[in-house]
């Protein structure tokens, strides 16, 4: 059984400014960055995404600049990825991966597929 988040935090997490939701998802980004737990590889330099936790409703838009992550403002992401929090969990604890979510139709992606492959 999946547990899905209250209707009440999903409600007021769909109200929130695209800003507002990327800030901490992109401070995590770069602090693990800083930490040495990721490293951006260099085809991602200059790139521009969006990941949207489907199911919380909240969209983060960052990009890439000087082996750095930065909130992405004004600009349309070059690539999009849509998936829930269950999904984007075992990713990261590595129990899933991206293909075999993308094939189950749990990872959505749009835009330019190549970067996704790289991503």
């Amino acid at each position: 059984m999946m547990l899905r988040p209250p209707a009440t935090l999903v409600r007021m997490a769909r109200r929130l400014p695209t800003p507002l939701t990327s800030l901490p998802f992109v401070l995590g980004l770069d602090l693990a960055r800083r930490l040495s737990w990721l490293t951006p590889p260099p085809e991602l330099e200059g790139r521009r995404f969006a990941i949207t936790v489907e199911d919380l409703g909240l969209r983060a838009c960052f990009c890439c600049r000087g082996g750095a992550f930065h909130l992405l403002s004004g600009q349309v992401p070059e690539l999009e990825l849509h998936a829930g929090v269950a999904e984007f969990v075992a990713l990261i604890r590595g129990t899933a991966d991206a293909d075999t979510l993308f094939f189950q139709r749990r990872l959505k992606i749009a835009g330019d597929t190549e970067l996704g492959l790289i991503v």
